[in-house]
Order: C-alpha cells, then sequence, then structure tokens
C-alpha cells in the first residue's frame, strides 16, 4: 500500500504539478488512510470496500474531525482510487457511491476597515523589523495574498514602481496583483532603508527575511499579527488569513466585481469567491436599514 501511495504522490507533483502544501496534505490524509487500513489488518487495496470506506468516515468523525475536514479526506481518497482505476491497478473503485459529508458554509471572519486601520497603524517603525512587519501586513491586506505566498515572496516579483506582485499561488498558478500607495511606501522603506540592516550583508531572494537571509515562517508572522493586534487593543482573534478575508470583503463592498476578485485572491473556481457575497450582502442590508428613509 506504501508502494501505490508513493506512485500516487509522485504523479501528484510530476504529472499535476500540485503545491508543497497540497503535496503534503495528501501524504498526510493517505498515510492516515494507509495506518487506518493497516490497524484493521486489511493488506491489500483491493479488500477496501465501500463498508471499509464509510468505517473510515466514522472514525474519522469519532476523532473530532469537522465534516470539512472529512470532506476533504474523502476528496483526497476520492483521487487516489481515480488514479489506481486509471493505471490498471484496480479494478472497482470502492469510493464511487461514498456521498461527501454535507458542509455548513461557514463565513469567514473578517475585521472592519476601522480595525484593519488601527492594526496597520500599529507598530514600532524605529526599528528595522518593525518596518518590516507592517510592510508585510499591508502588502498581505493590500494584496489579499496567502500567508505562504507571502513569505516566499521574492524581491524580483515585486515591482514598486508599477505597484504590482507577481505570485506564485496553488497548483504553480501564477497571477499579478495590485497594491495600493500605503503598502508600495513601506515596502519601499523596507527594502531601501531596513532590509539592508536585518540582512547585515548576507545575500538573500526572499522580499521579506528573517534570520540568516531565510524566509520567515507561518508561525512567526502568526505570531506577529497577534501581537499587533494586542498592541492596537483589537480583541477578535485575528489570523493571517483574516486580512485575506477582509482584502475580498472590503473590495466588494466597494463595488468590485466578483470576477475581478477571484483573479486577485488566486481562485481557479469562482465559486469559492462568491462564499464573500454573503458578507457583502449582510453589509447592504446594514446599509438599508440604516439610511433607507422607509426602514
Amino acid at each position: 500500500m506504501d508502494h501505490l501511495i508513493e506512485k500516487y504522490i509522485d504523479f501528484l507533483i510530476i504529472e499535476k504539478g500540485l503545491s508543497h502544501n497540497s503535496i503534503e496534505s495528501y501524504s498526510t490524509d493517505l498515510a492516515g488512510y494507509g495506518d487506518f487500513l493497516e490497524k484493521n489488518r486489511i493488506d491489500n487495496m483491493g479488500k477496501a470496500d465501500t463498508t471499509v470506506i464509510l468505517a473510515w468516515l466514522i472514525h474519522l468523525a469519532k476523532k473530532g474531525l469537522s465534516s470539512k475536514s472529512r470532506a476533504r479526506h474523502l476528496i483526497t481518497i476520492r483521487g487516489f482510487y481515480k488514479y489506481l482505476i486509471g493505471e490498471k491497478l484496480l479494478s472497482v473503485n470502492p469510493v464511487k457511491d461514498v456521498d461527501i459529508p454535507k458542509i455548513g458554509q461557514a463565513l469567514p471572519k473578517i475585521m472592519s476597515i476601522e480595525e484593519v486601520e488601527t492594526l496597520l497603524n500599529t507598530g514600532d517603525l524605529t526599528k528595522p523589523k518593525g518596518i518590516r512587519n507592517i510592510a508585510m501586513m499591508e502588502i498581505m491586506y493590500g494584496a489579499g495574498l496567502r500567508v505562504s505566498e507571502l513569505i516566499f515572496l521574492k524581491l524580483q516579483d515585486v515591482n514598486l514602481d508599477a505597484g504590482l506582485l507577481r505570485v506564485m499561488g496553488k497548483g504553480s498558478r501564477e497571477r499579478i496583483v495590485p497594491i495600493g500607495a500605503k503598502a508600495k511606501s513601506i515596502t519601499r522603506e523596507w527594502v531601501d532603508t531596513a532590509r539592508p540592516l536585518v540582512l547585515k550583508n548576507i545575500p538573500s531572494q526572499y522580499l521579506f527575511v528573517a534570520r540568516a537571509g531565510k524566509p520567515m515562517t507561518r508561525q512567526a508572522f502568526w505570531k506577529i499579527i497577534k501581537q499587533n493586534a494586542i498592541l492596537a487593543g483589537i480583541s477578535k482573534n485575528i489570523t493571517p488569513h483574516t486580512l485575506r478575508h477582509s482584502f475580498a470583503t472590503h473590495l466588494l463592498e466597494g463595488g468590485a466585481d466578483l470576477r475581478s476578485v477571484q483573479t486577485m485572491l488566486g481562485h481557479s473556481d469562482i465559486s469559492t469567491t462568491q462564499i464573500y457575497t454573503h458578507i457583502s450582502k449582510e453589509y447592504l442590508i446594514k446599509m438599508h436599514q440604516k439610511f433607507h428613509p422607509r426602514n
């Protein structure tokens, strides 16, 4: 079974060109499935029928996985079995008739424009790393990046004169995203003045650097946002993704069309972007109730 999983992962890397993060996620899910089969003394993929798949889903539920997480695991296994069938390594697909667990569409948490302003205006700009931290948050909110896209940005990906970023997103899909005047200004200060002080003559290709010219980790950036939120007096549980969600929502509230927001977020399917329209509808209802003369 391990050999088949390895072959499938190689297929995803070589043929599908999935990102490192996606490959890690698939590998983890498949390893968990393999462990489940092993513990239940199923030593051959051909012996896993639909009953086994259902038992595995129940096992995931008992472990406390949400319906969204269980759906992701099932989608991973579906892809795996589809590959095995396509390669003629298996003749029967046990996942074919198993429905994906129903997922309630949870609205992403967002910040108000005022909260974002407060967060981005809080920080020690007298210190090089303080300039870096604000620049990172400005870029994340200004371009709606995923945290992995932000920390792996390279100097060559940034054109501050044009106000554009070249971003390598999921599935190695490249996109060009504009940034605003404030993000450009603080990033230019970081690149021209503060970054050389942090690097201390150590060469690095990355825009935002940590120790020894290496990119910052996700955890380190998460801590920076947490610390700045506390300093700003914001009580909400803010994560790096909160800035991305807020970027999308504020654009739609300001009148941007869904397709443009989809392109800037790097969503391959517009249905992924449509979740933000629910928030914007709530905003429109509030504005109507507040300002319409017949309310």
